[in-house]
């Protein structure tokens, strides 16, 4: 009897404080408010996340620098202080100057970030000026904030119109450029996805592999959102309308969720063997 109790007592230890998990319980949302790291305030960014803030001294920062990339768009680096990425516990409880980041447009939110370094294609950039904003979240999906203000850093950004080829534009020039072989080409494993209104088809459902196959996932999407495979960490934009691919090698052994951040929706489940 003892020793049952005790173990018991365990289980409803890990439940409540243990390891983090990297998907999200089912019938919760993204934000679980929990950790008790801070002072939630009921003020919240664009998105609807809660801010965290905590005292200026010692708190998080982050600076963004943007570089124009020689064969397309822009490379993104992040330079953070008091502060590391956290892509295997996101989704758990707040933990001091830890989590990841997300990246904005013009406020408009285009990728979520676990390291310091991105690339951003041309193609996703329309012509003009614009404004670029990372902001520092917890793993429970709240925004760091200080003095009622969230922990984030800004560049500008100009895409113009180039020749093919160049860096940093869109090709609008009558020749265009030589064809690409699909991603999904170089994949096992081809799963194509479509979202609109809200639903997803085909239904979700498990998409089994075996340990090192590599799969591609092929979402056409009618709003713009980001694709994220949890497990593994990998993002994807989705620009509305137009059709994008992900491809992993599935060289861990588990069930991971992938879905769509905006919306929430479950796409499919990766059961690798």
């Amino acid at each position: 009897m003892l020793a049952l109790a005790l173990l018991l007592a365990g289980g409803a230890a890990t439940g409540c404080g243990g390891r983090a998990t990297t998907h999200h319980k089912p019938g919760t949302s993204h934000e679980q408010a929990s950790g008790s790291v801070g002072t939630l305030l009921t003020a919240t960014d664009a998105g609807g996340h809660r801010f965290r803030e905590v005292p200026a001294e010692g708190a998080p920062e982050v600076q963004l620098t943007v570089r124009p990339d020689s064969e397309d768009g822009w490379n993104l680096q992040l330079a953070v202080k008091n502060y590391r990425f956290t892509p295997d516990s996101t989704g758990g409880a707040a933990l001091p100057g830890a989590g990841h980041a997300h990246l904005e447009l013009d406020g408009r939110k285009l990728a979520r970030l676990y390291g310091p370094w991105l690339h951003l294609p041309a193609a996703q950039v329309p012509e003009g000026a614009h404004t670029l904003t990372v902001r520092l979240y917890a793993d429970d999906h709240t925004a760091w904030a200080v003095a009622g203000k969230p922990v984030e850093g800004t560049a500008q950004l100009t895409a113009t119109a180039t020749a093919p080829g160049q860096a940093g534009g869109h090709s609008h020039g009558d020749t265009p450029p030589p064809p690409q072989a699909p991603q999904s080409e170089q994949a096992d494993r081809t799963v194509t996805i479509t979202v609109r209104d809200g639903k997803v088809s085909p239904a979700p459902a498990r998409t089994e592999l075996r340990r090192g196959e590599r799969v591609a996932l092929r979402v056409t999407s009618d709003r713009a959102d980001t694709l994220h495979v949890h497990g593994y960490d990998k993002e994807l934009a989705l620009p509305a309308g137009q059709e994008a691919t992900l491809t992993l090698t599935a060289d861990r052994t588990g069930l991971f969720e992938v879905e769509t951040h905006t919306s929430g929706l479950v796409l499919t489940q990766l059961l690798v063997r």
